[in-house]
C-alpha cells in the first residue's frame, strides 16, 4: 500500500508544477482517481469479474488499481473474528475450526498449551478438499496466526492425507491471535492469500480471555503470485508420482521467474534451480522421500526469496522513476517560466519603443506601464512557484538519502551481530563442543561431566562451566536455556527427575558464577529427543547430555526461553 500512497503524493506534486507552468489544468494520467467502493466476497470466496454495476454486499472493499500496475496488489481484509488471549503457562485449552464457503465441509479443532514463553498448538483438520480444487495454482494449505493489529505469521504447511485430514504441531511466541487456513501456491509464502478455507471458533469452555476484534490483515489477491502469467502456464502437473514438494518447488521457481527473478535475483534463483535439479536427480535415482523433500523445500524457499527480492527491487525502480519524472517536470516548468519571462520582457520593450516613436498620449503611456507591471508580477509569481517546486524536489531527495542511510545502518548492525555470533561460537568451542543452529548457539555437555547416575558436577565440569561463565558474562544480552536429557534405560520418572536435576545443577552453578538468574532457565526432558540410538552403549552415552542454548539480540538470534519443541 506504501507504493500507491507514494504515487498519489507524486501526482499531487506534478499537478502543482503544471499549474505553475500554464495556470490551467493539464492531463495527469499518473494521478489516481477516487476509487468507487465495491463490495467483495469474504476471504475464502472467488473474486468476481469486474462489472460496471455495484457488486453484491459483503465484508470486503475493492481498491481500484492505478493505471500503472503497482508492485504489490493487496486487499486489506476486515473480519469480525473471535481471538483468544491465551494464558501464559495456563495449561491446555481448545478452539474449534469451521470451513468457509470455499470448503464448508471442513471441521476440526486445535489444542493450545501455554508454556514458558510460547504456546504449543496441536491442530487437527478434517474433510479438506485438495488444494487444486480451490484453483489450479494452489498446491498447499498454510496455517496462519493473525494478531489484533493485523500481523500475519506463517505457522506451517498443512499436509493432507488420502482422506483430506491433516495434523500440524507447531509453537508460537504470540499471546493473542486467531487461526485461519488458506490455500497457497507453495508453503513458503510470507503473506496469506485471500482463499481462506477454515477459521477458528471459540468454544464456550475455551480457557483464556475471549476478545472480539476487527482482525485486519493484508491478504494477497489470488493472482499476486501468478502476476504476468496464467495459472494454466504453471509447470507442475497433476502426476501423482511426482512428490508434492517438487511440484511446489517447480511452481515457485516459475512464479519467481514471472516476477523478474532472472533479472533482479539471478543468484538466489540459480540456487533454487540447483536444488530443484538435485531433487530431480534424487527422484530419478529413487533416493527416498527425505533427501528429495529436503532439497525440494530448500528450492521452494529460495525461489520465494528470489521473488521477494525481485518485487523489492522493482518497487525501488518505480520510486526512482517517479522521482526522476517529478524532477523532469520541475525542470520543464522552470524552462517555461523563463520563456514566459523573456516574452514578457520583449513585450515591455516593444511597448516602450512604440511610446517613444509615436509620442503617445499620457493615457497610452500609463496603459503600457500598467501592462509592464502586470508582466513583472507574473514573472515574480512564476519565479516563486519555481522555487517551491525546487524545494519539493530537495525534500524528496533528502527523504531518499535518509532511507538509504537507515538501510546501510541496518546492514552494518546485522554484520556486527554476525561477527559477534561467530566470535562467541569460536570462544565457546575452546571450552565445550558448540554448534550454530537457527535456535541459537548450542553448547553440549556430555555424560562424562557428571557422576554416573547422579546430577553432581565433576570438577572438570565445574572448571569448564566457570570458563563458559566468564565468556558469557561479556555478552550481557544473552539468554540461556538449559535442557537435560537421559537415555531410555531406567524408569521414565527416574529419568525425568535426573534430567531436571542435572539441568538445574548446571543452572545453579552458572548463577553462582555471576550470571543473572532471570536470564537462565532450566528444563528436563528425560529420554525425549535422542540424538543417537538407545540400542547401543555409544548411542546411550550420546543421549545422556545437557544442552545449553544461547540466544539473544547480541548474536542475532531470537530469544527462545522454551528450548526445543517436544
Amino acid at each position: 500500500m506504501s507504493n500507491k500512497v507514494f504515487s498519489f503524493v507524486a501526482a499531487i506534486a506534478l499537478a502543482a508544477v503544471a499549474a505553475f507552468a500554464q495556470q490551467q489544468p493539464s492531463p495527469a494520467p499518473d494521478q489516481p482517481q477516487s476509487p468507487p467502493v465495491q463490495a467483495q466476497p469474504a476471504p475464502g470466496q472467488s473474486q468476481p469479474a469486474p462489472q460496471a454495476q455495484p457488486a453484491p454486499a459483503s465484508d470486503q472493499q475493492q481498491v481500484e488499481p492505478m493505471d500503472q500496475t503497482p508492485v504489490f496488489r493487496v486487499n486489506v481484509v476486515e473480519r469480525t473474528t473471535k481471538a483468544v488471549d491465551y494464558r501464559d503457562r495456563g495449561g491446555q485449552t481448545q478452539v474449534d475450526f469451521k470451513g468457509t464457503q470455499l470448503a464448508p465441509s471442513v471441521e476440526g479443532w486445535a489444542h493450545v498449551t501455554g508454556r514458558a514463553g510460547r504456546l504449543a498448538i496441536d491442530v487437527n483438520l478434517h474433510h479438506l478438499p485438495a488444494p487444486r480444487a480451490v484453483g489450479r495454482q494452489y498446491l498447499s494449505y498454510v496455517l496462519w496466526a493473525i494478531t489484533p493489529e493485523g500481523r500475519s505469521v506463517n505457522l506451517g504447511e498443512v499436509i493432507l492425507d488420502d482422506k483430506g485430514n491433516a495434523r500440524l504441531q507447531v509453537t508460537s511466541p504470540l499471546q493473542v491471535f486467531g487461526l485461519i487456513v488458506t490455500a497457497e501456491p507453495y508453503f513458503a509464502v510470507t503473506r496469506p492469500g485471500d482463499k481462506m478455507v477454515a477459521e477458528n471458533i471459540v468454544r464456550s469452555d475455551t480457557q483464556g480471555w475471549e476478545r472480539t476484534i476487527d482482525a485486519k490483515y493484508e491478504a494477497l489477491q489470488d493472482d499476486q503470485y501468478t502476476a504476468g502469467m496464467s495459472p494454466d502456464q504453471l509447470p507442475a502437473g497433476t502426476d501423482e508420482s511426482t512428490p508434492l514438494q517438487m511440484q511446489e518447488a517447480e511452481n515457485a521457481i516459475a512464479i519467481a521467474k514471472a516476477a523478474g527473478a532472472e533479472q533482479y535475483a539471478s543468484d538466489t534463483l540459480a540456487k533454487a534451480q540447483e536444488n530443484f535439479a538435485k531433487a530431480q536427480d534424487y527422484l530419478n535415482r529413487k533416493q527416498g522421500n527425505t533427501p528429495i523433500g529436503t532439497v525440494a523445500r530448500a528450492a521452494t524457499q529460495e525461489a520465494e526469496d528470489a521473488r521477494l527480492i525481485s518485487l523489492k527491487k522493482k518497487q525501488q525502480e518505480q520510486a526512482e522513476a517517479e522521482r526522476q519524472a517529478l524532477e523532469q517536470k520541475a525542470q520543464n516548468a522552470q524552462s517555461q517560466a523563463e520563456a514566459e519571462a523573456a516574452r514578457a520582457e520583449e513585450s515591455r520593450l516593444n511597448a516602450q519603443r512604440e511610446a517613444e516613436q509615436r509620442a503617445l498620449a499620457e493615457q497610452e503611456r500609463q496603459a503600457a506601464e500598467q501592462a509592464r507591471q502586470q508582466a513583472e508580477q507574473a514573472r515574480l509569481e512564476a519565479q516563486q512557484q519555481a522555487q517551491q517546486a525546487e524545494a519539493q524536489r530537495q525534500a524528496a531527495l533528502q527523504q531518499q538519502q535518509a532511507a538509504e542511510g537507515r538501510a546501510q545502518q541496518a546492514e552494518q548492525q546485522a554484520q556486527q551481530m554476525a561477527e559477534q555470533r561467530a566470535r562467541l561460537l569460536q570462544q565457546l568451542n575452546t571450552v565445550l563442543q558448540t554448534k550454530d543452529t537457527p535456535r541459537g548457539l548450542i553448547v553440549n555437555m556430555s555424560d562424562v561431566l557428571f557422576d554416573l547416575g547422579q546430577a553432581t558436577l565433576k570438577e572438570d565440569a565445574k572448571l569448564r562451566l566457570a570458563k563458559l561463565s566468564g565468556i558469557i558474562l561479556t555478552y550481557p544480552d544473552l539468554k540461556l536455556q538449559i535442557n537435560g536429557y537421559t537415555d531410555s534405560t531406567g524408569t521414565a520418572r527416574g529419568n525425568q527427575i535426573l534430567s531436571e536435576r542435572r539441568a538445574g545443577g548446571v543452572r545453579d552453578f552458572l548463577i553462582s558464577q555471576g550470571l543473572d538468574e532471570n536470564s537462565v532457565v532450566a528444563q528436563g526432558y528425560g529420554p525425549a529427543d535422542p540424538v543417537a540410538s538407545n540400542d547401543t552403549v555409544a548411542g546411550r552415552k550420546q543421549n545422556r547430555r545437557v544442552e545449553i542454548v544461547l540466544s539473544g539480540n547480541a548474536i542475532g538470534a531470537a530469544v527462545d526461553s522454551a528450548g526445543a519443541a517436544h
